[in-house]
């Protein structure tokens, strides 16, 4: 295939990947030919590339690594071992100047003038300054190093705010987006029990108020290590307040109080993550202080290109990973603006006229949104946007981008754009595979491995595999990797998640094809992939032939193994546009597509018409949830979905399914 995009000469000079080289061939005194070389160099050299990396990022610490790499086990390595830090004042004590956070709600109006209320921008002097008052305001209510504090929170400049106030005690943070509903919320919070929760009055989206008083009026008794609730007001829109105080009588006097950042061993606990609970309860995963903000620093440097100046606005709420990691871009130097809303309110250029509006220079979405765009959007409609001038870079995460989608992004969008899908996840809080700013961009391929990263694809017999779909595996240990989950005293849990299937090597349940050229496919989750006839195929490649047809917005593809069959056959539910009807003659037409586009191993034995596709709250679509269903096994955990309705449609269909036996 010929790439979409080349970066200039110029530009590859520019970025910060090139600079980092320099930087290591001086050091090293050797020459490095190509990122192939670069990156083969960073895992054969694994400690030697973090101890240069954290050099040459310059991270703040107030005492020193006695050794880079203490041990190298899966599960049980310690990084930087006798490091002390603090995350905070790395991003706040760097001299930086101008924005540091855009808050923004989504608009009440289309066309191209902007809508700007509920819009607020603070700088880095600002933030700083609202760190202190809010530090001081928590450690007034008895918040300690080691505590934990909650927020159930809208996508806001306050929770950046108080995330980092948190930090500062050395204190962990864990959030959660407020459309979650109370059984969502205890059982995550449940697990963190936390001493203080933030919590926003209400939330917007697609132009309607939401209050979260009557969750928030119940978490007390649910929770009974909460002590204390801050009400958080929304920027617009009147909400209750509920809680035991404001956030303005939290942060106190408007004054300039100081601020002491509290020195915190390299793996002391910062964030504490969620897995999505769709098939069980949410795992509590717990994220280190120095992992974190090593491994956000390098993807957000060296694979993002990221510089002071630059404007970062990823969609996403404070329920999922992709909040945590745009809110360390403040420590590069980067504006991050926090849109809270509906991406396509009041249309499906809603989020791209903020981009625009914004001068945003790195914008992230999920692939699915882009697909839907990509749909219903003619090229016309994006005249508007004038090619969205400040625009250097669009990433795109949470699911696969066929290949008909990015050739869209660069001939409908912006020709001249960096498009980079990024792939990790909860687990670390971060990527295995993401974007290159020095490489080109092939149709439907994330440009690399990250550096220091060394990720593999194994067949069944847990050999490395080129150009063939495998389980995605990483073989030695990374600095982001969880310091370990809540409640798991000895580790069982955490290990059983990652490391059960290849000892000693971290297993991550994605599907994927490492290509010659050192591209990466993702094909889907592992777990999810469908055995017709015993051959693995990957949704992921079912979806992107869907993306051709004019009449699907979405689609959902599972294995189903009737009882009196030994065989798996594909079951595909497909969501239609503009209330079309799945008609015999438009199921012909979508077999003809999927076995042109992929082969006929990949045509689905049925198809199902369903109203939506069912997604978690993050957007991902849940075939695990679906073939449960279609199995006869019960769902429990549906409250992580955001539109758990689709279910009771997919039981019928299992219904359906069984009658035809």
């Amino acid at each position: 295939m010929d790439p979409l995009w080349t970066p200039s000469p110029e530009r590859v000079a520019a970025s910060n990947l090139s600079a980092f080289v320099r930087f290591l061939e001086d050091r090293l005194n050797r020459s490095f030919s190509d990122y192939e070389q670069l990156h083969a160099w960073s895992c054969r050299h694994i400690d030697r590339f973090w101890e240069l990396f954290v050099s040459f990022t310059e991270i703040r610490a107030s005492e020193p690594a006695r050794a880079i790499l203490a041990s190298s086990s899966m599960p049980g390595a310690r990084w930087f071992d006798g490091m002390r830090l603090n995350y905070a004042e790395n991003l706040l004590e760097r001299s930086f100047t101008g924005p540091a956070i855009i808050g923004r709600v989504e608009s009440e109006q289309s066309g191209s003038m902007p809508d700007t209320a509920g819009s607020e921008t603070i700088d880095f002097i600002e933030l700083k300054r609202r760190v202190a008052r809010c530090t001081r305001g928590l450690r007034a209510l008895g918040v300690e190093r080691g505590d934990r504090v909650a927020g159930y929170m809208a996508n806001v400049p306050e929770a950046i705010i108080a995330a980092l106030a948190c930090a500062t005690i050395g204190a962990s943070w864990s959030s959660a987006s407020p459309d979650f509903g109370l059984k969502a919320v205890v059982d995550r919070f449940g697990q963190v029990a936390p001493r203080v929760l933030f919590a926003s009055t209400h939330y917007r989206y697609k132009g309607r108020n939401f209050s979260t008083s009557a969750v928030v009026e119940r978490l007390r008794d649910k929770i009974p290590s909460l002590q204390h609730i801050v009400s958080v007001r929304y920027p617009v829109g009147d909400g209750q307040i509920v809680g035991d105080g404001t956030w303005n009588e939290l942060l106190g006097p408007d004054d300039d109080p100081p601020i002491e950042y509290e020195q915190v061993p390299f793996d002391h606990p910062l964030y504490i993550m969620f897995s999505s609970g769709t098939t069980g309860p949410p795992k509590s995963i717990v994220h280190g202080t120095g992992g974190t903000l090593i491994q956000h620093r390098k993807e957000h440097q060296l694979h993002c290109d990221l510089k002071p100046g630059d404007r970062l606005l990823y969609f996403t709420t404070c329920g999922w990973m992709m909040w945590n990691w745009q809110v360390s871009a403040l420590s590069v130097g980067a504006t991050v603006i926090c849109y809270d809303g509906s991406p396509a309110y009041p249309d499906l250029l809603g989020i791209w006229r903020v981009v625009k509006e914004t001068a945003t220079t790195h914008f992230g979405t999920s692939g699915k949104h882009i697909e839907s765009c990509m749909k219903a959007l003619t090229p016309d409609a994006f005249s508007s946007l004038d090619n969205l001038p400040h625009t250097r870079m669009i990433l795109y995460t949470g699911s696969p981008l066929s290949t008909t989608g990015y050739e869209w992004i660069y001939d409908v969008v912006k020709p001249d754009v960096h498009l980079a899908g990024i792939a990790g996840g909860t687990d670390i809080l971060s990527c295995f595979v993401l974007g290159n700013p020095n490489l080109p961009v092939y149709p439907g391929e994330i440009q690399a491995k990250g550096l220091g990263v060394d990720a593999k694809a194994f067949d069944e017999d847990g050999q490395s595999i080129i150009g063939e779909p495998g389980e995605l595996v990483c073989t030695q240990p990374l600095p982001c990797m969880p310091v370990g989950f809540l409640n798991d005293p000895d580790g069982i849990r955490y290990h059983d998640a990652y490391f059960d299937v290849y000892p000693g090597i971290w297993r991550h349940g994605d599907f994927v094809t490492f290509t010659e050229r050192g591209g990466v496919v993702i094909h889907g989750r592992s777990d999810a992939t469908l055995n017709p006839g015993g051959v693995r195929i990957g949704s992921a490649e079912l979806y992107a032939a869907l993306d051709t047809i004019e009449f699907v917005s979405g689609g959902v593809a599972v294995g189903y193994k009737p009882d009196d069959q030994s065989d798996e056959v594909i079951v595909l539910l497909l969501a239609l546009l503009n209330e079309t009807v799945l008609t015999e003659e438009r199921i012909d037409q979508v077999c003809s597509v999927i076995r042109t586009t992929c082969s006929p191993r990949h045509v689905p034995r049925h198809i199902f018409q369903i109203s939506a596709i069912p997604v978690t709250r993050s957007g991902k679509t849940v075939e695990l949830s679906v073939k449960a269903i279609l199995d006869g096994r019960e769902v429990r955990n549906r409250n992580a979905l955001s539109n758990p309705e689709i279910l009771e449609e997919v039981a019928q269909i299992r219904t359906h399914l069984t009658s035809l036996r």
